[in-house]
């Protein structure tokens, strides 16, 4: 493969085949710790999301932070089973939380089965990545990610509160998004950073790179709801909006409304009175106030701003897959 054609695969693609051995490791383990011989619709429930083709980032960004500094050991294994396990959890919560039908592709698991497997399934997750983490005898990874785990949740509830309510502001959503998206991100990078033994400077840095991250991947994810291409993002277009979520664009839209405007996002997303026509409206309403733009700079300046995190890590290849992909989650909106 020449340089030009290795730059333009799509950097957790590249980071995927530079971690190509320990990923092996983690879907092993993984594999081993969705079992149970008690009740197979576990494993089942389980499989449906393990397989469905995701990218498994987030244990990525774990696996990478700790090779950049030259871990050889095992625990960066159990730690990036440990955050997969975690972010699965909470996909077969929302779902239900969402009533969602869909997810990467392929009707989700609470409908396929029931809302009370899904739930309880993503419980026993919960408790598997607590196992996981309490293996690698760090009292501080520990700390971390079970806080992570509690954040969360409070962003869910926070976005459960905020819902339907037009009064919900920017700094209310982006308190959502740090919770139920960064904080995953986050801890994933910085705990991998601290089985490594990183200075806390860089394992500082870690964690901002993370968040910062997190956050740009969330904005534009909520921008391909208004504008993204279904086969790429598993989603219908108009999920969010039919679903009544108040995300950043919808939010700027609302802020620069006319009283027209104005009742119209109140019948459609705090009464949830939709008719056919609704969405196309909605769209107009977002482009005559150009807040996709004002969005898509939002998202540009947390891309920036984790690419700027990674300037005192190692000078490494992983590095730097980790500043294209910070890159790439924004370019996805282009």
């Amino acid at each position: 493969m020449s340089l030009d054609e290795t730059k333009s695969r799509k950097p957790h693609d590249r980071l995927a085949k530079a971690l190509n051995g320990d990923l092996a490791a983690v879907d092993a383990l993984i594999r081993e710790r969705m079992s149970s011989e008690n009740a197979p619709r576990i494993p089942e429930v389980t499989a449906h999301l393990v397989d469905a083709g995701g990218k498994r980032v987030r244990p990525m960004l774990t696996l990478a932070a700790a090779r950049m500094f030259g871990y050889d050991g095992v625990d960066h294994h159990r730690l990036a089973a440990t955050v997969e396990f975690i972010h699965t959890a909470t996909l077969l919560h929302d779902d239900v939380v969402d009533e969602s039908e869909q997810r990467r592709g392929r009707p989700t698991a609470n409908l396929l089965w029931d809302n009370k497997s899904s739930v309880l399934v993503g419980d026993y997750l919960f408790a598997r990545s607590f196992k996981l983490m309490v293996e690698t005898g760090s009292l501080r990874v520990l700390d971390i990610l079970s806080d992570a785990a509690a954040t969360i949740a409070e962003g869910e509830v926070l976005q459960l509160t905020a819902a339907a309510n037009l009064a919900t502001t920017e700094e209310v959503y982006l308190k959502v998004v740090r919770g139920k998206t960064a904080a995953l991100f986050a801890s994933a990078c910085e705990v991998g950073g601290i089985i490594a033994s990183a200075s806390e400077a860089q394992i500082a840095a870690l964690r901002v790179y993370g968040d910062a991250l997190g956050i740009a991947f969330q904005i534009a994810d909520d921008l391909l709801d208004y504008g993204g291409d279904t086969t790429a993002t598993g989603k219908n277009l108009g999920d969010d909006f039919r679903e009544r979520k108040l995300t950043l664009p919808v939010i700027k839209a609302i802020a620069r409304a006319d009283a027209d405007e104005r009742a119209f996002w109140g019948r459609t997303i705090e009464k949830g009175q939709q008719t056919d026509g609704d969405f196309d409206h909605a769209l107009s309403l977002i482009a005559n106030h150009e807040t996709m733009a004002a969005t898509r700079d939002e998202a540009l300046g947390w891309s920036t701003r984790a690419k700027d995190a990674l300037d005192v890590l190692p000078d490494h290849e992983l590095r730097d897959m980790m500043r294209d992909l910070a890159t790439y989650v924004v370019a996805r909106i282009n």
